[in-house]
């Protein structure tokens, strides 16, 4: 089954306002910059971004704030640690507007809540959180002598991953730390689009090495690399 679209604006037409969008990456580390870009193009408004960072070392993720088509972000690392910088951030200032709606999760919830997600888990308990902000309005409960909150799973509609290499059939591998939360992503996506440097015919990429197996990816548009200095300051 071939998966290749033609260029990025086409394997993003269809997304509707109001759709749910996971984008992987830590930093620039991993991230489908080309996506987040086409997405802004694209116009599609009302949107809940599901992003490790939402601004400092991802300014892509700004302009989608500038563009005024987020509603909702979902992350661990929303704002600069300079509060100067973080004064003239789209993305803070639209939050502390009260134009965008933002949830914070520790970064093991938050990978969780996708993993669960792609297997099928509606749910699960986890101790972290429990005593602190993160645990208002969730459900408590006691394993042995210990706390634990209620976490439900995180399934977006859509999925936009990076990969090194990639086959027609969506198997991908992704380069060392850049894998990060790509496969979690991927899985946990209804839709998973798939951005990729190397793209290469069924067949030649060596199973052993495949980090995100086909069956979790519905589309793939071949990329350039990016050329891309990360920072977060």
């Amino acid at each position: 089954m071939d998966k290749v679209y033609p260029d990025v604006d086409s394997v993003i037409a269809d997304i509707p306002d109001g759709a749910s969008i996971a984008i992987a990456g830590f930093f620039t580390a991993g991230t489908p910059i080309p996506l987040i870009q086409g997405l802004a193009r694209q116009g599609a408004k009302d949107l809940t971004l599901i992003c490790m960072q939402m601004g400092p070392g991802n300014e892509d993720i700004a302009q989608l704030f500038m563009n005024g088509q987020v509603k909702k972000a979902i992350c661990n690392y929303p704002f600069y640690r300079s509060a100067s910088r973080g004064a003239n951030s789209p993305v803070e200032k639209a939050v502390r507007n009260g134009e965008v709606e933002m949830e914070v999760y520790p970064m093991g919830t938050f990978t969780e809540k996708l993993r669960a997600a792609g297997a099928g888990i509606a749910a699960f308990y986890t101790p972290t959180g429990v005593g602190t902000v993160v645990e208002g309005g969730k459900e408590k409960r006691k394993f042995g002598n210990r706390e634990y909150l209620l976490e439900t799973a995180l399934k977006p509609d859509y999925s936009f991953v990076y990969a090194q290499k990639g086959d027609r059939m969506g198997n991908l591998t992704c380069h060392k730390t850049a894998r990060n939360y790509n496969p979690e992503m991927a899985a946990a996506g209804k839709i998973t689009i798939a951005a990729v440097e190397n793209l290469v015919e069924i067949g030649e990429i060596d199973g052993d090495t495949v980090h995100i197996p086909g069956i979790y990816v519905q589309r793939v548009v071949k990329v350039d690399r990016p050329n891309y200095f990360p920072t977060i300051d």
